[in-house]
């Protein structure tokens, strides 16, 4: 079984930062691939960022790229999303994702990733 607590949301005025956290319990999370995705109010779940087990490889929406970055750290089993430049437009549910088929391809696709966190809400005000 593999659980996944997000921390770290809120609410933030634009040009703000958070910090996503996100532990997970498995046997293996140093093997897992992991990814952050979110979900806006009327939208559709939609990928934010991913960063291979190894924590070499990483992948970002081109909507964050520059403002947004995923790390890991493998000792502690969590994954960490930087968030720099904070838009009104960032305004949705957080989610960590586990891939654990220890693919070497980091990939935005949610049908790779079998686990999820319940989610972390951050607002961005105007």
């Amino acid at each position: 079984q593999v659980l996944l607590a997000e921390s770290g949301g809120g609410l933030v005025q634009a040009g703000g930062s958070l910090r996503l956290s996100c532990l997970v319990s498995g046997q293996s999370f140093n093997r897992y691939n992991m990814g952050w995705f979110r979900q806006a109010p009327g939208t559709e779940r939609s990928f934010v960022a991913a960063i291979a087990w190894s924590g070499g490889r990483t992948r970002y929406a081109d909507s964050v790229k520059g403002r947004f970055t995923i790390s890991r750290d493998n000792v502690n089993d969590t994954v960490y999303l930087q968030m720099n430049s904070l838009k009104p437009e960032d305004t949705a549910v957080y989610s960590c994702a586990a891939d654990t088929t220890r693919s070497m391809t980091v990939t935005p696709s949610q049908r790779a990733y079998a686990y999820w966190g319940q989610g972390t809400q951050v607002t961005v005000s105007s």
